[in-house]
């Protein structure tokens, strides 16, 4: 495969987004974008893409603002940390760079079947974006999503907008860390370090601790975005504008406290099916954590979404011909 980096403006209207695109050898059938997690950058899904881009999928992702390469230092308006997105409604901000990636993408390969993989904060980035933009996608893989308590989140992004209100926006915030994240090891016996929930294999979690782009602590700017996105997605207005047709993949690990140990994931695709959606699937994968794609056992994981993607294809051939 062939790897562009590049860059493009971001909704903020002050930051360049840094996206990279992974191009295969053999004709391209389908194009799939990665809408990475919390505290992490596109670049990470590499061993994915090898995985596609060998089946003739084009794939492609950007780093978010306050991440990655997509981070910008002192200028005239502030410094821009990591974990820091945008002053002004950057829940909003958020889900429009990736659908300006996915207008530059599309118009490079046009005709082809456009997918959006979303994992973990991603997650909650594309079931907002499906109620804004699904109509101009074919599928959604969800990877990694939770369904977190409603007056919990309300709660925690008060908490969070204070913070920020009293001049802690930018600055990383090690009390909504813990609350949001102090107890996912909890059921890990004996864990060697504070992000073991992420994966069992021990390399790919030291990976991720010695990575400096990888692991920060948000902002309490970027824990109110966050908080924001997930809250959103109790809106029925909002969810009610997902288009019924569209194919829906969830994918989780059993042992992966975001989507309480896949209680929350059976329970939101549940939602999905409530709503009318009409081509929802789910799969829960035993032992595994949160981080599918950087698991013990991925090869299982990387099959289905490939079944799935072929099947998307298939469909979406065949409604195209009508």
């Amino acid at each position: 495969m062939k790897r562009e980096d590049f860059y493009f403006d971001s909704r903020d209207g002050e930051t360049r987004i840094h996206a990279v695109k992974w191009i295969p050898e053999k004709k391209p059938r389908c194009v799939v974008q990665i809408v990475h997690g919390m505290a992490e950058y596109a670049s990470r899904y590499e061993g994915l893409a090898e995985a596609l881009t060998a089946e003739g999928i084009v794939v492609a992702g950007e780093d978010h603002l306050g991440h990655g390469q997509s981070v910008r230092s002192k200028t005239e308006q502030g410094e821009h940390p990591l974990g820091y997105f945008c002053a002004r409604d950057a829940a909003t901000v958020v889900v429009r760079d990736v659908h300006r990636l996915k207008k530059l993408v599309q118009e490079q390969y046009p005709g082809l079947p456009y997918l959006i993989l979303g994992h973990s904060m991603g997650s909650f980035i594309l079931r907002n974006y499906l109620c804004r933009y699904g109509t101009g996608i074919d599928g959604a893989a969800i990877m990694g999503t939770g369904m977190q308590p409603r007056a919990a989140v309300a709660m925690a992004r008060g908490l969070a907008g204070l913070i920020g209100a009293l001049g802690g926006a930018k600055r990383p915030s090690r009390l909504l860390d813990r609350m949001a994240f102090g107890t996912y090891n909890r059921r890990i016996p004996q864990p060697s370090s504070d992000m073991d929930w992420l994966s069992r294999d021990g390399e790919q979690v030291r990976r991720y601790l010695d990575d400096p782009l990888c692991g920060f602590t948000f902002t309490a700017n970027g824990f109110h975005t966050l908080f924001t996105l997930i809250g959103r997605l109790y809106d029925p207005g909002l969810l009610e504008n997902m288009p019924k047709d569209l194919p829906v993949l969830f994918l989780a690990g059993e042992e992966d406290p975001v989507g309480d140990y896949g209680k929350a994931v059976r329970a939101v695709a549940d939602s999905f099916r409530a709503l009318g959606m009409e081509r929802v699937e789910c799969r829960i994968y035993p032992g595994m954590r949160h981080e599918l794609v950087n698991e013990i056992g991925k090869q299982e994981v990387e099959k289905d979404l490939l079944e799935w993607i072929e099947r998307t294809i298939r469909d979406t051939a065949r409604v195209r011909s009508r």
